[in-house]
């Protein structure tokens, strides 16, 4: 009885095993681990191990894997890129054309946009997404999980692998980078919003009415301003003056209505004080 001849993905698998096996050598998958972690690539020996079962590993791992085995990682990398392009090859569609508006300034917003992205490249599930070769292992599903549900804001490099991995344009990236730097920017304050009355006070200063004038005198210049549009208007200048002075004598009144009472008290006191 003939076997199947391996296909494509299982050959480059095979490949990638034979790659691994050979760069292990004698050393133990313990051994590995302790010296991928010393070298800032922590990584379980289990997960080393279960790199060689005939599954496609990570890009994270497979450099985890070549680095405790002093390994060229660039060649590991390149290895890994074959592999993962034969088991999950990149299905034929249509460039994304959804390009997010200049309106995403919360995090719920970017989350939005990037579940449209994600529709439009039809619906690839996040492990699919996190180890396409388009994303070159700079996202993980964890990370893409968080910013799919405005969890938290993705960094500037996830944005970018989730876009090259779901087939967007420069534009759907550059759209996406922008978003997130208006919410780190935070809301920008609206422009003052002037009533009617406000826009026809501020035309008349404009063109060099005295702010004393009264209505009346105002539609005689044929300014074209409408004469049914009451305006409050500053008072006039000996309106002003009379206004000062009431308040300077209401504060005379309080100042010596206080010392008056301050004089009495001191007087109720020295009295009292005699007495005893």
């Amino acid at each position: 009885m003939s076997r199947r001849a391996p296909g494509p993905a299982e050959a480059e698998l095979a490949r990638l095993r034979g790659w691994l096996r050979a760069a292990k050598g004698p050393r133990t998958f313990g051994s590995l681990a302790r010296r991928a972690s010393a070298a800032k690539m922590p990584v379980a020996a289990c997960t080393l191990r279960r790199a060689m079962d005939g599954r496609l590993p990570t890009l994270y791992t497979v450099r985890a894997f070549a680095r405790g085995a002093d390994a060229d990682e660039q060649e590991a990398a390149r290895v890994w890129a074959v592999a993962a392009a034969a088991a999950h090859p990149a299905p034929v569609r249509q460039p994304v054309a959804y390009v997010p508006g200049r309106g995403i300034t919360t995090l719920a917003g970017l989350a939005g946009a990037m579940k449209r992205v994600r529709a439009e490249a039809g619906g690839p599930s996040l492990r699919r997404l996190a180890g396409s070769p388009e994303a070159a292992g700079r996202i993980s599903r964890s990370a893409l999980h968080n910013a799919l549900t405005g969890l938290r804001l993705p960094s500037e490099q996830l944005l970018a692998g989730f876009a090259a991995a779901c087939g967007a344009g420069e534009e759907t990236t550059r759209a996406l980078l922008a978003a997130r730097a208006r919410i780190l920017a935070g809301p920008q304050p609206r422009p003052r919003a002037w009533t009617a009355e406000q826009a026809r006070y501020q035309m008349l200063r404009d063109l060099g009415v005295p702010y004393w004038m009264r209505n009346e005198d105002i539609n005689t210049l044929g300014l074209g301003v409408d004469p049914d549009f009451p305006v409050r208007r500053r008072p006039s200048p000996a309106r002003r003056t009379a206004q000062r002075h009431r308040r300077r004598r209401s504060q005379r009144r309080r100042t010596a209505a206080n010392s008056a009472a301050t004089n009495a008290s001191l007087r109720n006191e020295e009295a009292n004080t005699g007495q005893g």
